[in-house]
């Protein structure tokens, strides 16, 4: 559990500081994950990804969760912190990074949008109809065939 908390934690960590924007929480939410996976590790089933995909979009869920429940408060300053770098791992993620980029880049604006607002900004497909006037079906649809189109970019 150390290795893999190692390896990922810092993932999990940056997806949920980019949705919650904000460092203690991002740490609750990083924590909270790797306790499900340690308390019940069937949850997760090899042949439906990859652990570090699951492992960020539980992450993901649990920060959007917690910014849902969460009340307006005043903005917090931005935080530096200091980590230790696996420079082997930060130049893999890099290049998985280019890679979804350059995909999102040749992808149509109608599916792009969505995913863009459901997976960065944290919006449920509710908020993202609701925000675009497109309705809620057509957003489920593009964001599964955005998500469909990314897998199989990143698979080949």
């Amino acid at each position: 559990m150390t290795e893999i908390f190692d390896r990922y934690g810092s993932l999990v960590y940056s997806i949920a500081l980019r949705v919650l924007k904000d460092a203690e929480l991002a740490e609750d939410v990083m924590q909270e994950t790797f306790l499900r996976l340690w308390e019940n590790p069937g949850m997760f089933l090899s042949g439906r990804g990859s652990l570090p995909a699951w492992l960020a979009v539980v992450g993901r869920n649990r920060a959007v969760d917690t910014l849902r429940r969460r009340k307006p408060s005043e903005p917090v300053d931005e935080v530096t912190l200091a980590m230790p770098t696996d420079f082997a791992l930060e130049t893999e993620r890099h290049i998985v990074m280019q890679r979804v980029r350059a995909h999102l880049d040749t992808m149509p604006g109608d599916q792009r949008h969505p995913l863009e607002l459901a997976f960065f900004e944290g919006l449920s497909h509710s908020e993202i109809a609701a925000q675009t006037g497109v309705p809620l079906g057509t957003i489920k649809t593009r964001i599964r065939s955005a998500i469909t189109s990314l897998r199989e970019a990143l698979q080949a």
